[in-house]
């Protein structure tokens, strides 16, 4: 099975459609040859939605109304998949396993499931646990069950490789790499724009969730409010965007601007108007084992890029090469982060450039859809 135009996918479950892992993870293995058929049907509305549900909406009757529509739907969608090679669930697929497995046995073919991210972990992380306890118990068990099912398991860092065997007594054996990555045919470089002003703009685009660690970057924003030529811009919302706000209106700064999140076509233009763009600086769990979409973005956009050190941001990048490290969890770090960026111009270039040929010869969707499928053959095999 070593040719992968004879290599013929059937993805499968609830999985979030328009979420950037799932969409690069079908869009890579099509690149490389692979047929992908997709058989989904949409049980989630939104994070809030689920975030609802985890909290204890689930047991409404009408949430388990919803549920077995939505896997009624697929099962029915399912059977007009036709023959395939490989079962792949999704992610989030931690509900979505348990009904793939059934079917991966009867048609005798290997199961795989993209596990991406604990579902369990961002539950406790945004501390639904609080909310409540049982709910959080459940879904553990549910998650730790669902591990057990697979063939093999896709995970984006060895770090939370070690995080999963060490809480469910997973063996790492049973797991897979495919980097997050970027999506190119949508982050790629661009002409440089006439820049507004004068300013070195220092941007974050994101979800303002705890483990970017915003207090960090806006700490960061008073410590260099008294030079005016570094502006701030805050892109998106979430959580912790009062804070900021907050932090910002209590301070008196005026180097700092925020904006609603924006579509992708926006977005990239402001990431190119950047001089340098900001990672993640949070020390959740979540934040210190994986490598976040916006620090692939930038890269594929060979715009230069300040993070939080990590083992994890170690393994995929060079400090001072790649990117540019500091200590998480200080804003006096990212503040001397940005001085020393915007005092070298050739520093800067050489981040950005030698970030966006390595993304390019690792990192983008034809590389990560050929590691994928070199999974699915030794699986199959």
């Amino acid at each position: 099975m070593g040719n992968n135009n004879a290599l013929r996918v059937c993805y499968f479950g609830t999985y979030r459609e328009n979420y950037s892992r799932n969409e690069m993870m079908i869009a890579g293995l099509r690149m490389n040859g692979v047929t992908v058929t997709e058989c989904h049907q949409t049980l989630w509305h939104g994070i809030k939605d689920r975030v609802r549900v985890a909290s204890g909406e689930w047991v409404k009757p009408s949430f388990w109304w919803r549920a077995i529509r939505a896997y009624w739907s697929l099962l029915r969608s399912y059977g007009h998949v036709g023959d395939y090679d490989v079962l792949i669930v999704g992610y989030p697929g931690q509900f979505d396993v348990f009904l793939a497995r059934i079917l991966s046995w009867l048609k005798h073919k290997p199961l795989i499931w993209d596990v991406f991210m604990s579902i369990y972990l961002i539950s406790m992380e945004r501390g639904l646990d609080k909310q409540n306890r049982l709910s959080i118990g459940l879904l553990r068990l549910i998650e730790g069950m669902a591990l057990k099912l697979p063939d093999q398991l896709i995970l984006d860092t060895s770090e939370y490789v070690r995080w999963f065997e060490q809480n469910y007594k997973i063996s790492g054996t049973r797991f897979r790499l495919v980097p997050t990555g970027a999506d190119d045919r949508v982050f790629s470089p661009m002409q440089h724009n006439q820049k507004m002003d004068s300013k070195f703009r220092v941007l974050y685009a994101g979800t303002f969730i705890p483990n970017h660690g915003i207090r960090y970057m806006v700490e960061a924003a008073k410590l260099l409010s008294n030079n005016p030529a570094i502006l701030f811009e805050f892109i998106g919302n979430g959580p912790e965007l009062e804070y900021a706000r907050q932090f910002v209106t209590e301070n008196q700064l005026t180097n700092v601007d925020f904006s609603e999140w924006m579509e992708k076509h926006q977005l990239i233009g402001r990431i190119n108007q950047a001089d340098v763009c900001m990672g993640a600086f949070g020390v959740t769990p979540q934040s210190l084992m994986t490598v976040q979409n916006k620090i692939y973005e930038t890269i594929a956009m060979a715009k230069p890029l300040i993070s939080g050190d990590s083992p994890a941001v170690r393994q995929a990048f060079t400090h001072g090469e790649h990117i540019y490290l500091c200590e998480r969890t200080s804003g006096r770090a990212i503040a001397d982060a940005i001085l020393d960026l915007s005092t070298d111009d050739t520093l800067r270039e050489k981040i950005a450039q030698n970030g966006y040929k390595l993304y390019k010869e690792k990192y983008d969707l034809l590389n990560n859809g050929k590691l994928f499928a070199s999974h699915l053959s030794e699986v199959i095999r």
